[in-house]
Order: structure tokens, then C-alpha cells, then sequence
């Protein structure tokens, strides 16, 4: 035989088994490029992680700060229109049916976000640039009334629903930005709420009870200092993330133990804690107080709350949001369960900053809450809202059972026993709810 110089070709069987071997088995992966088609990518692998601060991050929280300032500011001061439609345009009807302008008020805020923020999360934020329009509209009708029904129609039904349809989503879409610290970035922006609610008591205060400006014009004033505020937040608020297209409501929130828990806690502590911001001003005048010192006192409450709502979003992401979120529902109810036990000027101003102080604590924990809930922010708006829409019934019948309460018994003291119980209890449900987290109890979750 002649040897070539060449290696001798492989047989057909030696080729056929080469090849064979070289070729990845069914259960191998042929690469990562392939891979990857049977694994939907994640929404962080599309978008990149949320940016936890930038200026970009910081000028939408900034926007929401704005809708808070005009629409918790001016609902943390309806205490004040309170006293005010008691002695004058509603003289002839009683404390518990006026609370419920303002019951309506803060009820439409938080049943109609369970509409808005599905909203959003399909259509995005030109659901806040309708509100905004709306809001100012309600303000400046709200100006014009007289009746009781105008009065319900403008500043409870119309306020409320143009409330809802920007504050929810305000909640949402910062969210977007901020992952680790989402409950500080969220205290942030609730604190916009305490700054609104020192101006507008003060400044309502003064000018319908020390100016002849009268009331039309003075609720109109307020309506062209919130003007700007919304215009600015229609241009700074954006979402980072595309809308969804699935399901509008997400029903199965409710086979969820943890959702069930939060929402059942929020339900107590929302019909406790608004008691104060409805009634202090009333309670201070019955004590001797000035009318304009006592309108005073609210914005005491909403200044002792900036600090409410800033230092515990800071400490939720170091501890735990729910920890926070129940001390400070506990802490709202000893607080409250105290309103009797302040009967002059000093013991009324410490009162306020206690009750701004725990208060406030709510206000910021109980959205951020809801995000321990769904690890998916294109979700957030959606599980807020059906949270908060059932806490809304709370908000409605609290005041005006506080009302009744006060009516009948011709003091405070039953009012303040009732809504400090129902905020205790709220405490209690939220630290039964970490039973449901991997953490357990004495996690920080």
C-alpha cells in the first residue's frame, strides 16, 4: 500500500458518530442567545433597574409633592370649613351632617383610585393631566355655593373624584423610580401633604375670619395658589415604565393573605385617625379657644406631620415598612384615645404635634405597604387603588359617626374612645399580616 500523506478519510460511521457527539442532546441549551427565547425577559432586564434618586427621579417626586400640597393640604383643612359652614351657610344643620362633605370628600380620594390607578397603569399619566383640569374646577365651583347640596356636589363628589384620579397615580409613578428606597421617596412625597395643610388652614383661617373678603373669594384664592401646582405637575410627572395591557382589576389581590391583611388593617385605622383633623378645631373652641388660634391648630397637626411622614419612609427601608406602618397606627391610637385630656391652650398645642407626629406615620406607610405585595411595579397602581377604595368606605362613615357620637353624647370623650380603639385595632391586624411574609413576625419587613 502507498502511503498519500494524508490521513485516511474517516469512515461513514466514524463521520456520522463525530458529528452526533458534537450536536447538543434536546434537553441542552444551544446557547444563551437561545435561551433566553424560552425565558420572557424581566421588566429590569428591558429597562434597567429603577434609578433610586437622579435628578430625573427626584423632579417627578417633586411633581407629586405638588398634588399632595393641593389635595391632602386642603382635605387636612376642612376642619376649618367645618367650624366655618357651622356658624354661617350651614348654620341650620348639624355637626355630624356637615362632616359629611368632608367624609365624601376623602372617600371619593380613595374608593375612585381603585379606577385611576388601573388607569394608569394603561394609559398612563394623561390621567393625571384630566384630574388636574378637574380639581381646579371643583375649587373654583366650590367658591360659588351656597345650599347644602352644592356644597356635597362641588366639594365632596367633584373634589374627590378629581383627587383620586392624579393622587393615586402620583403613588404609582414614583414607584417606578424607586426600588430600596421607595418608602422614603414616598414619605417625601406625602410630606408635601403636611406643607399643604399649614398654608391652607392659616391662610383660610384668616381670611374668613379676620378679612372682608368673604368666602367666595377667599376659597378662590386658594384655587390660584393651586393652579400652578397642578400645571407643574402634568409637565414633571412621567412614567418610566410602558403601560400594560392586561387585566383591568386584579382580582386574585384578594386570595392574597398579605393584600387581605393590609386591606383589612387600613380599613380600621382610616376610620379612626381622621378624627382630629375633622374635629380639633371645634373641640379647642369649646375649651375657649380663639376661632382663628384654633384654626391655628391644623396647621400645627400637618407641620408636626412633615417629620411623620419623612422620618419613618426613612426608617421602613432600614426596618421593615409593615413595622412602621403598625407602631405607627399603635401609636395614632393612644394619641387619639388622649383628646379629652387636653382642656387649655398648652395641653391643646402639644396634642397637635403628638397627633401630627403619629398620624402622618399612616398617611406614607400604608401606600408603601401595599408594595410588599407584588414584586411587579407595573402592578403598583392597580394594588393601590383597590386597597385604598376599600378604606375609602372607612374614611366615609368615620367622621359622620364621630358626628352622631357627638351629637348624642354632647362631648368628645365617646368620639375619641371610638377612633382610638379603631386605630389600635388597625395596629394589631398589621403585625398579624407579617405572619404572612417569609420574614414572619420580628422580620424587618
Amino acid at each position: 500500500m502507498v502511503d498519500s500523506g494524508q490521513p485516511p478519510a474517516p469512515s461513514q460511521s466514524t463521520s456520522s458518530r463525530s458529528s452526533s457527539e458534537k450536536l447538543p442532546t434536546p434537553d441542552q441549551p444551544r446557547d444563551l442567545e437561545k435561551t433566553s427565547e424560552s425565558t420572557p425577559p424581566t421588566l429590569t432586564d428591558l429597562y434597567g433597574p429603577a434609578p433610586d434618586g437622579g435628578a430625573r427621579a427626584w423632579f417627578v417626586a417633586l411633581g407629586a409633592a405638588c398634588i399632595f400640597f393641593s389635595c391632602l393640604g386642603i382635605v387636612n383643612s376642612f376642619g376649618i370649613f367645618l367650624q366655618y359652614y357651622g356658624t354661617h351657610q350651614l348654620s341650620s344643620h348639624t355637626p355630624d351632617q356637615i362632616s359629611w362633605i368632608g367624609s365624601v370628600t376623602a372617600c371619593m380620594q380613595f374608593l375612585f383610585g381603585a379606577i385611576s390607578g388601573p388607569l394608569f397603569d394603561r394609559y398612563g399619566t394623561w390621567v393625571i393631566r384630566i384630574g388636574a383640569i378637574l380639581y381646579v374646577l371643583a375649587i373654583m365651583m366650590t367658591s360659588l355655593c351656597q345650599e347644602y347640596y352644592q356644597f356635597m356636589l362641588a366639594q365632596g363628589v367633584l373634589t374627590g373624584l378629581a383627587s383620586a384620579m392624579i393622587q393615586v397615580p402620583a403613588f404609582a409613578v414614583v414607584s417606578q423610580y424607586f426600588d430600596k428606597k421607595r418608602a422614603a421617596a414616598l414619605g417625601l412625597v406625602v410630606s408635601g401633604s403636611s406643607i399643604g395643610g399649614i398654608v391652607f388652614p392659616i391662610a383660610l383661617g384668616k381670611m374668613l375670619n379676620d378679612t372682608s373678603l368673604g368666602f367666595g373669594w377667599s376659597v378662590r384664592v386658594i384655587g390660584f395658589i393651586v393652579a400652578p401646582m397642578m400645571v407643574f405637575c402634568c409637565f414633571s410627572l412621567r412614567a418610566r415604565l410602558p403601560s400594560r395591557e392586561t387585566k383591568f382589576f386584579l382580582w386574585s389581590a384578594f386570595t392574597e393573605l398579605r393584600f387581605v391583611g393590609l386591606v383589612a388593617a387600613g380599613f380600621f385605622v382610616l376610620l379612626g385617625m381622621f378624627t382630629p383633623l375633622f374635629f380639633l378645631p371645634s373641640y379647642a373652641v369649646s375649651k375657649g379657644m380663639d376661632k382663628i388660634l384654633a384654626s391655628y391648630l391644623l396647621a400645627i397637626v400637618n407641620g408636626a406631620s412633615t417629620f411623620g411622614r419623612i422620618l419613618p419612609g426613612i426608617l421602613a427601608d432600614k426596618y421593615g415598612k409593615l413595622n412602621i406602618y403598625g407602631f405607627g397606627s399603635l401609636a395614632t391610637g393612644i394619641v387619639v384615645l388622649c383628646l379629652t385630656k387636653a382642656t387649655d391652650t398648652t395641653g391643646l398645642v402639644v396634642y397637635a404635634v403628638f397627633i401630627g407626629l403619629t398620624s402622618g406615620t399612616i398617611v406614607s406607610a400604608n401606600s408603601a405597604a401595599f408594595s410588599t405585595c407584588t414584586t411587579n411595579p407595573q402592578n403598583l397602581g392597580t394594588y393601590i387603588g383597590m386597597g385604598l377604595a376599600v378604606g375609602s368606605i372607612a374614611i366615609l362613615v368615620g367622621p359622620p359617626v364621630n358626628g352622631v357620637l357627638l351629637d348624642k353624647y354632647g362631648g368628645y370623650l365617646e368620639a375619641s374612645l371610638f377612633s382610638g380603639i379603631m386605630c389600635l385595632a388597625g395596629g394589631v391586624v398589621i403585625f398579624v399580616t407579617k405572619l404572612t411574609t417569609p420574614e414572619g413576625l420580628f422580620g424587618n419587613v
